[in-house]
């Protein structure tokens, strides 16, 4: 058996090694934190559980491909629930719009709610699913780099209209050429966040992400976004992965071009092949020593993604007027990402989200209490420029986090009627700063690189490296992006070049 080092237990080394062990390889993940899971993680505070990071599924079917490919049926390890309503959102004008699951509730909501005529929302989710139609076959689920993936029928008419695809107008424009409406533009201009873009630069093609959410569907698992990990920990387990804890990897070994293996804890770990579930960063910069090959130099040059501010709360309230999801959106949407990648600053007037996992898993918290998981964007932290802009870029760690916090209870209040600023019993931080430092994200990148250019999804990182023999990316940073199923399918491509290649 070929033995394979990974690097990381994200979902994406998670989905690697399942399918490699299956298939006879000798796997052991190697994780300097003492959890599995990476940015999918949970923590606990005084009774409530929070999700650390993704709070919402899409596309299922990824995840059940993965376990029936190993044998297993995905449901005896977690429940799929599809979302009655998708989100609330709150905007500046007092107007509450509900983003249904059901279409046609969807489309009278609209409706009922803004000026759009009738049908707009099935003609623009048409014209999403075409992208979806046209692209996901070669950008999400093959292998972007290699020619075999260009060989089949389907991958031609890709190539023969590329026009319908989008990508030479933003977001922002196509979203214009269908909604007069700027609540329902502001809505899905929403989705460049799903991967840490800004809609005012990002390409059309993005409106993918409209057509998985609201077309195929969103859902929550039973007991929490933590359960994906630990059903993918219990079933790489029983597939016979090895697992090392508390291990933090120093550096990849090459002998010439070729991987030779790792080191952990100043040992010497011999492996035919690494798999780095790393910020590709990082894995250059600090694993690789790499800052000169062309690959390291290119990853050096491009715009990451955005990072998070997220505040854990333990809420004494029962807060009818809130969903599962909700957003409050900023008064001025294009003024808060100018701050966020042309300024580089913590926006001034932030949209806010609200995540609360206890309206479908009561466990979550204790009984007539809620679990608050609070985000607004915020800017990479190698990006940030601290002595420019509003207060809040003093940084979260001194009085900046004070200054956000007062600005979204305020948000809170204004547009939910709900003064929460008493009823906070316990609180936790996870700042940029703390992402980079707990799942190695440069800079607290959640994504990566950000899409921020019409040729952006050709400048991720490739599952397996041309430089180096031996070494394949998974992860948000890697192809084909970020997100839950978009890791496991990075994982998935990466085993199967290896299944290939070996």
């Amino acid at each position: 058996m070929k033995s394979i080092s990974i690097i990381g237990s994200g979902l994406g080394g998670l989905s690697a090694a399942i399918r490699l062990a299956h298939n006879g390889y000798n796997v052991t993940v190697y994780e300097k934190n003492s959890y599995p899971g990476g940015k999918a993680g949970s923590v606990n505070i005084d009774g409530f559980r929070f999700d650390t990071g993704p709070s919402l599924l899409t596309m299922p079917f990824v995840i059940e491909e993965l376990f029936s490919s190993v044998n297993e049926n995905a449901s005896d390890y977690l429940e799929f629930n599809k979302l009655k309503n998708l989100c609330r959102y709150f905007f500046f004008d007092g107007t509450m719009l509900n983003a249904y699951s059901d279409l046609i509730k969807f489309e009278n909501e609209i409706a009922a709610k803004t000026i759009e005529s009738p049908g707009t929302l099935k003609k623009f989710l048409e014209y999403c699913k075409t992208i979806y139609n046209l692209t996901s076959d070669i950008f999400l689920f093959s292998d972007l780099y290699s020619a075999k993936t260009y060989t089949n029928l389907k991958a031609f008419k890709t190539l023969f209209k590329l026009p319908k695809i989008d990508s030479f107008r933003t977001l922002n424009e196509a979203n214009r050429s269908f909604f007069k409406d700027e609540k329902l533009i502001q809505l899905f201009n929403r989705y460049a966040t799903y991967n840490g873009s800004n809609p005012y630069k990002c390409p059309a093609t993005l409106n993918i992400i409209s057509h998985v959410e609201c077309s195929l569907g969103g859902y929550y698992l039973s007991g929490g976004m933590h359960s994906l990990t630990k059903a993918m920990y219990a079933l790489a387990i029983k597939k016979g992965v090895k697992f090392e804890f508390n291990c933090p990897i120093e550096k990849i070994i090459i002998n010439g071009k070729k991987v030779k293996g790792i080191i952990a804890a100043g040992k010497e770990i011999p492996s035919d092949i690494v798999i780095s579930n790393a910020d590709v960063f990082q894995t250059y910069g600090d694993l690789l020593n790499d800052n000169t090959s062309s690959a390291a130099k290119r990853y050096l040059k491009l715009e990451p993604s955005s990072s998070a501010l997220v505040f854990y709360w333990g809420v004494n309230i029962n807060s009818e007027k809130l969903d599962t999801h909700n957003i409050l959106f900023s008064k001025d949407y294009e003024k808060e990402f100018s701050e966020l990648f042309d300024k580089k600053i913590f926006p001034e007037d932030p949209t806010v989200y609200i995540y609360i996992s206890s309206k479908f898993s009561p466990n979550d918290a204790p009984a007539g209490k809620e679990n608050w998981f609070v985000m607004i964007n915020a800017p990479n932290t190698h990006t940030a420029s601290p002595e420019k802009g509003s207060k809040p870029t003093k940084g979260a760690r001194s009085g900046g986090a004070d200054y956000i916090k007062q600005t979204i209870l305020n948000r809170i209040k204004s547009f939910t009627g709900y003064d929460i600023s008493g009823k906070i019993e316990c609180e936790k931080i996870m700042t940029p700063q703390d992402i980079e430092t707990q799942t190695g994200s440069f800079g607290g990148s959640i994504y990566g690189i950000s899409s921020n250019s019409s040729n952006a999804a050709f400048l991720r990182q490739a599952n397996a490296s041309k430089q180096y023999r031996g070494l394949y990316f998974t992860g948000g940073s890697a192809h084909p992006g970020g997100g839950i199923p978009l890791v496991i399918l990075s994982g998935k491509i990466a085993a199967e070049k290896i299944i290939d290649n070996n």
